[in-house]
């Protein structure tokens, strides 16, 4: 669940490209000792930037029409009265969840060689997954601009509070943070806040300038249509019964995952000269190390440290940098297992450099 507000976004949007920010922000200077450089680690995946027009398409139809397959077959049940086709609601999520993955790479030109057909397409599936495509392209490249940067928290991430900053708060703001990042809110009401309603209006960010109303608006309209002509076939409640558990299950998943590739104990986030874009990228991003039926519907975002660093790379090729670079594939790694203890870190320690729980901020007096 991310933070987006009047007061956090960026003035600099307005009339730049995401591509632009990107490039603006990104400090590529590498603390002295690494075994390689910031600016050798982005010489080395830029050879992995070339995606194949083929190979997506392939990608975008093995995704896409399933879900559509799924969806008409999950229909045709409930008008049966054959209610255990709502199962199928569960493996439709799946997918839905993978084409929005494919927007994912859409929005950083990693998709397609022309730019045009990473935006259309990413609008074109931005209908599916309920995302106005070109407003979140905008903040999600804030986001890879910022991440892990404690000066510019706020923007199309999960804010996170320091030690300090929680403790200076009044009794109601700390029980309001407490609340933001309880699982419940975090991954059940937020998820829902988020891509039915949230996405729906951009109400304060006027200062952005038109394109996240535009592009909200647009995909409204774009979803309501073919939306109106399924509620005329099947009714309201079927509608519901069908829609709903598919579009909050992917959003839950979508927004755990978001959730994990930043917010693990060994984590890193550094303020002022301190942050450097390639280490905060490769130290301060989970190698989420998934079994391979997960791999394949969460589109190798797993990898999401090598994303971060190179956000050009297609997500086909991830799994390649990994075979030709081997030790990445132990950088910032962890488990589906060791994942689900992430959920208590809340708050970071500036001290000890790491996440830590409520409970272990006030054990630390």
């Amino acid at each position: 669940m991310t933070q987006d507000g009047p007061k956090n976004m960026d003035p600099s949007l307005r009339g730049r490209s995401p591509t632009s920010y990107l490039e603006s922000n990104m400090d590529i200077t590498e603390p002295s000792g690494s075994a390689r450089d910031s600016r050798s680690w982005l010489g080395v995946l830029a050879r992995y930037h070339r995606p194949s027009t083929a190979r997506s398409l392939f990608e975008i139809a093995v995704t896409v029409i399933p879900f559509v397959v799924l969806w008409v077959l999950i229909a045709l049940a409930v008008v049966n009265e054959a209610w255990w086709g709502l199962l199928l609601t569960v493996p439709a999520a799946g997918f839905l969840m993978r084409v929005f993955m494919l927007q994912h790479d859409c929005g950083h030109g990693a998709l397609f060689p022309r730019r045009s057909a990473n935006d259309w397409t990413g609008r074109v599936l931005g209908v599916l997954t309920f995302t106005p495509y070109d407003y979140w392209r905008r903040t999600h490249a804030v986001h890879h601009a910022s991440a892990g940067n404690l000066d510019k928290r706020g923007i199309g991430d999960v804010y996170t509070m320091t030690v300090a900053e929680y403790r200076a708060l009044p009794r109601w703001g700390r029980v309001r943070y407490w609340l933001y990042r309880h699982p419940v809110v975090m991954f059940g009401l937020g998820p829902a806040w988020l891509f039915l309603c949230q996405h729906r209006l951009p109400i304060g960010l006027m200062r952005a300038g038109v394109v996240p109303w535009v592009s909200a608006l647009a995909t409204n309209l774009a979803i309501a249509l073919p939306m109106a002509g399924l509620i005329w076939w099947l009714g309201l409640v079927p509608f519901l019964m069908i829609q709903l558990p598919i579009t909050l299950m992917a959003a839950t998943g979508g927004v755990w995952l978001f959730f994990i590739q930043h917010q693990f104990e060994e984590t890193h986030w550094a303020e002022g000269k301190d942050w450097s874009f390639a280490h905060a990228a490769l130290h301060g991003s989970t190698h989420y190390d998934l079994p391979p039926v997960l791999r394949w519907f969460t589109a190798n975002i797993g990898i999401h440290h090598v994303h971060h660093l190179s956000s050009r790379v297609p997500f086909y090729r991830l799994p390649d940098v990994l075979r030709d670079h081997p030790e990445l594939h132990d950088t910032s790694r962890i488990t589906f297992l060791e994942s689900l203890r992430s959920v208590k870190l809340v708050l970071w320690d500036e001290r000890s450099q790491r996440l830590i729980s409520f409970q272990e901020a006030r054990a630390a007096g």
